[in-house]
């Protein structure tokens, strides 16, 4: 980090000022530092099982994979298998590569599956019940990751959440909050009501919360690998649920599924290197354009949060999201424009572009207006080792809890990803963004995603593992603690804690958390063109990052788990 100290001095006493006396950003203490090893994920029990991996030997990747079938045992918010994900990794011998397990849209499908007979969208048919379900690709993802990467044995990886599913655990405050706010989704379906509730009635904080069907599953999973789930009992199991309320997965497909390793997309960032995902994720291409884009200005630290440092990342994210909704898919389907979306050249001419003003969205593409939807949620998680190798995994079931339907028998819910695809040109899914034909519905596509799972290199080692939740908001959730540690000077922890915002190109407006902005900088931003949206619409609460700082030069890790979401770091 820069030798600043003034103004570092003068930017925490006045975020100190500012946010004290709120319970969010009450604690600016110092991160969570550690020698050996860092596991940063929103889950305990999840950090807990992925930190002992690493002191029995494990690699990051062995961690991570831990990690990944814990919290579909503890964290069935988001925690999954079920869903997908996607993975980036820095190896102890120099190599970056990506895991791509997003999820597919089933043989069956078809680009006007979500249309009535008169060509209208449909939006619950891709948000809800089996419809809505794509090919899920968490199991393979995390086995291929392992085999490939790791050093230690599924059975071993996978024991800890057997172990939590069979015995149980005790229900905190948060998630047994969830289940019961969830409970009229859950008892719609006699096998999510049979797991998520008892008999109905809604389970307490401090209640044993046992998954015998789950644990099961993973039972098939340890013993027979991938086919454990993608063929045999549970896929029998899983295809029944889907079939006998007129879904579209078949056996074929789960038979078909498998992840794909993909060269990451690169950038830089003032001499720092970003190893980021590529398309079918949006994430990549989108923070390395806008970090392209911003490059081109100089920040001092006392522009953090000013009304002319808003509008300048504002201005950047209108393109930057218009981008995403034309030109941005799944690759293996559609020609993604991503050489010349991620290049210096094309960064300086949007730069060109922008104004010390709000710009009317619909200036940037006039075409499609949308309507605004509700936003919801996935799972990030850090790893990194005493060997050098470096995991970011962002992974997800898209709502909260998915399609909110489990699959009788096997215990485990099932996504509601189909909703990611543009089912029409010009409709927004359920985080308001807007597609286009390039991610339109085909059948076994991977549908368009806003995960960003991240490595930023310093001298060509690991310097930060950064991801997030949040739909639309994880782009510039990563985008803003990059910056606040590279440009503001930051620890991590106060990286990942300072309050954000966002604009998605449409809705045309700039979402701000509380405490982001007082009176000044707002009245600043109305008198500039801004609208600012009510902070009771859409978008409260700006992701929730998982991040890891290595200070290579001092041989010290430091982690941080975003206070707005109850996860913990621990490193040994």
């Amino acid at each position: 980090m820069r030798n600043n100290v003034p103004q570092k001095v003068l930017l925490i006493i006045s975020i100190s000022l500012i946010y004290l006396s709120h319970p969010l950003f009450a604690e600016f203490d110092k991160p969570i530092k550690a020698s050996k090893g860092m596991v940063v994920t929103a889950n305990k029990l999840a950090t807990e099982t992925g930190l002992k991996i690493l002191k029995d030997g494990g690699n990051a990747i062995d961690a991570a994979v831990a990690v990944g079938f814990t919290l579909a045992v503890t964290y069935p918010y988001a925690g999954n298998l079920g869903g997908g994900g996607f993975m980036v990794l820095h190896l102890s011998n120099g190599k970056n590569t990506s895991i791509d397990f997003r999820e597919k849209a089933p043989l069956l499908s078809n680009k006007n599956m979500y249309l009535d007979d008169e060509g209208n969208y449909i939006p619950e048919l891709s948000q809800t019940g089996v419809t809505s379900v794509g090919v899920p690709g968490s199991v393979a993802g995390l086995i291929y990751a392992l085999k490939k990467y790791g050093t230690m044995s599924l059975a071993k990886v996978i024991q800890p959440a057997i172990n939590l599913a069979i015995k149980g655990w005790v229900l905190d405050d948060n998630t047994a909050s969830s289940f019961e706010h969830f409970l009229p989704e859950f008892n719609k379906y006699n096998s999510s009501k049979k797991i998520f509730s008892k008999k109905g009635q809604p389970y307490k904080k401090g209640e044993l919360f046992v998954q015998k069907d789950l644990g099961w599953t993973l039972e098939q999973i340890k013993q027979k690998g991938r086919d454990g789930f993608y063929k045999g009992k549970v896929a029998k199991l899983l295809v029944k649920q889907i079939s006998k309320n007129n879904g579209y997965i078949t056996l074929e497909d789960l038979a078909r599924y498998n992840p794909i390793e993909r060269e990451p997309i690169f950038g830089t960032y003032r001499g720092y290197k970003i190893v980021s995902m590529p398309p079918p994720s949006s994430g990549g291409i989108a923070l390395v354009e806008l970090l392209n884009i911003l490059e081109n200005f100089k920040f001092k630290t006392s522009d953090w949060n000013s009304s002319s440092y808003i509008n300048k990342m504002v201005e950047a994210m209108k393109y930057v999201y218009a981008d995403r909704t034309y030109k941005l898919g799944d690759e293996d389907f559609y020609p993604v424009p991503k050489k010349t979306l991620i290049s210096k050249k094309y960064a300086k001419t949007i730069f060109d572009k922008l104004t010390p003003f709000a710009t009317p969205s619909t200036t940037i593409q006039k075409d499609i207006l949308p309507k605004q939807k509700e936003s919801t949620e996935t799972t990030h998680f850090s790893v990194y080792d005493k060997y050098g190798n470096a995991v970011s995994i962002t992974t997800t079931i898209n709502s909260a809890f998915g399609s909110k339907i489990v699959v009788d028998g096997a215990g485990f819910l099932l996504n509601n990803e189909m909703d990611d695809f543009s089912a029409k040109p010009g409709e927004p899914n359920q985080f308001g963004l807007l597609g286009s034909k390039a991610n339109s519905i085909e059948p076994e596509k991977r549908m368009l995603s806003s995960m960003t799972p991240t490595i930023v290199l310093k001298d060509e080692k690991p310097y930060i593992v950064v991801g997030s939740p949040g739909g639309s908001t994880i782009i510039t959730t990563v985008l803003q603690v990059i910056m606040n540690v590279i440009d503001f000077n930051m620890n991590i922890k106060e990286a990942v804690s300072v309050p954000r915002f966002h604009h998605q190109w449409f809705p045309d407006k700039i979402y701000v958390e509380k405490f982001c902005t007082n009176k000044d900088t707002e009245q600043n931003l109305t008198k500039m063109g801004y609208t600012l949206a009510n902070r009771n619409s859409t978008f409260r609460i700006l992701g929730s990052a998982q991040a890891i700082l290595i200070d290579n030069k001092n041989k010290t890790i430091y982690g941080a788990s975003d206070p707005r979401r109850n996860g913990l770091a621990k490193g040994f």
